[in-house]
């Protein structure tokens, strides 16, 4: 008997899954994996545990969550607790308002594809707060994460305009997740540079110098900005982001600006200020440019990525498309009502006069000040080193050097056919324990060589880990020197 075909091959598969790649979870993070489980199991190394600096899990690396998040969380799952003395009355207000606005009473109901009415309602609450200006609830939009949020933008651009495939315009270094994404939906990939040189400012000559040249392979129809920015940490001014604005205005482009580590800014000087507050202010004509703006529990202060809590607000979307976005997001159901209940706690903390205010205030600045500390522990220590610059991280959660390595350290990942930063972090990997991800997963200039890693490791321990990566990195450059 002939054996019967397979229906699904890696002939037959959607060819774009096979060109995606995702470096954050790529050959590294599953390699670390394995020595993980090699550890368990009694295999010698020169290393104890393995770090796994490589993704912005912020619980993950030991960081403790938020009490009063969680006892309003504690208080939605299991409501008997609300006859509990052991609760605040502050998160059992929340917690009755989030419960009594889902069917049945229960957080384990469908809410409405977009998400619970209060919860919209309190995050346009909490955007009007943050910005000063006006926020309608039912440009809301809660998602499972802010990832499924842009993701649900981007597709809406899967269309072929004039002949020409579409185009999004995204920095470089990038994060994956917008290279896998226009990988998967058939949409090219438009870089911009950042200027290392000038901590990766964002120079309007280099956006206007990509969008001429994608004029000629594809339609420019979007551009992504990561402010804070990930994985170069740097903060726009409002200066720069007024530049963006016209800039889309001129050319007609869409604006995602990600804006998930808002809370994250460190360094002297900076600010957050947001895509749509900016845009708002600047009055007509720029005022109707096409906004998506993106924000998320799982970084911040919060750092509940697990929850996959997540919001789109989009505004000056032609009210057909919206009608479009808003069908093609009910195909989903909703998102996790666990999350949406994150959020709406998020967007809605102790206030001076509750009982839980003190307490949070103290929690949420000790996280902050301490993601401070060892932002400039990150910089500072790199910068130490022989071969290696690395720029002040002004925001988010990540450093991102740059490795000079030495001609015969390239010589030698070219023999096992790898990238030079990619050779590099195996080596790393396999004699300290460390993960990181190699820059070549986000872009880079040509040339050039990096890696990403988080400065989430608690203080006692990044000190460690920095201690043992300088050991390993005089050791390599002595090697190879």
């Amino acid at each position: 008997m002939t054996s019967r075909q397979r229906c699904l091959s890696m002939v037959t598969l959607n060819p774009r899954l096979i060109e995606l790649e995702y470096a954050v979870r790529g050959p590294l993070p599953i390699r670390s994996l394995e020595i993980q489980k090699e550890l368990k199991e009694g295999a010698k190394k020169p290393f104890t545990e393995v770090i796994r600096a490589n993704v912005g899990d912020c619980h993950a690396m030991g960081q403790v969550p938020l009490t009063f998040l969680r006892q309003v969380l504690a208080l939605v799952t299991y409501p008997a607790f609300l006859e509990s003395p052991e609760f605040p009355d502050d998160a059992k207000e929340r917690a009755r308002a989030i419960l009594n606005s889902c069917q049945g009473g229960s957080v384990g109901s469908y809410t409405d594809s977009s998400g619970l009415e209060i919860v919209r309602e309190q995050i346009a609450k909490y955007i009007e707060a943050r910005d000063g200006v006006p926020a309608d609830w039912q440009n809301v939009i809660v998602s499972g994460g802010a990832s499924d949020a842009i993701r649900k933008v981007l597709r809406l651009f899967m269309c072929d305009v004039d002949g020409k495939k579409s185009g999004v315009m995204v920095p470089i270094p990038q994060y994956p997740l917008y290279s896998a994404s226009l990988t998967e939906f058939g949409l090219s990939q438009i870089n911009y540079y950042l200027d290392e040189s000038k901590n990766w400012s964002l120079e309007i000559t280099e956006l206007k110098r990509a969008v001429d040249e994608a004029k000629k392979v594809c339609k420019p129809r979007a551009i992504v900005v990561i402010n804070p920015g990930n994985p170069t940490g740097q903060v726009l001014s409002r200066q720069n982001i007024e530049e963006i604005i016209k800039f889309a205005y001129e050319e007609n482009l869409y604006i995602l600006a990600d804006e998930v580590y808002q809370d994250n800014v460190y360094a002297e000087g900076c600010k957050f200020y947001s895509f749509k507050k900016v845009l708002t202010e600047l009055g007509e004509p720029y005022n109707t440019v096409e906004l998506a703006s993106f924000m998320s529990c799982s970084k911040g202060y919060m750092g509940e990525c697990g929850f996959r809590a997540g919001y789109a607000e989009v505004i000056n979307m032609c009210p057909e498309v919206k009608a479009m976005y808003l069908k093609g997001n009910s195909a989903m159901l909703c998102s996790s009502v666990i999350g949406q209940a994150c959020l709406y706690t998020i967007t809605n903390p102790p206030q001076k006069g509750e009982p839980s205010y003190e307490s949070f205030q103290k929690e949420k600045s000790a996280v902050l000040e301490s993601l401070k500390l060892r932002a400039k522990m990150a910089a500072d220590t790199f910068n130490s080193m022989e071969a290696i610059t690395c720029n002040a991280t002004q925001g988010a959660m990540y450093a991102f050097p740059q490795l000079h390595l030495p001609p015969k350290a390239i010589e030698a990942a070219k023999k096992q056919g790898k990238e030079p930063d990619v050779f590099y972090a195996f080596e790393l990997l396999e004699n300290t324990g460390i993960c990181v991800v190699p820059g070549s997963g986000f872009g880079q200039e040509t040339g050039t060589h990096h890696f990403r890693t988080t400065i989430l490791l608690q203080t006692e321990k990044f000190k460690t880990m920095l201690e043992k990566f300088a050991e390993f990195h005089t050791k390599f450059i002595k090697t190879y020197s």
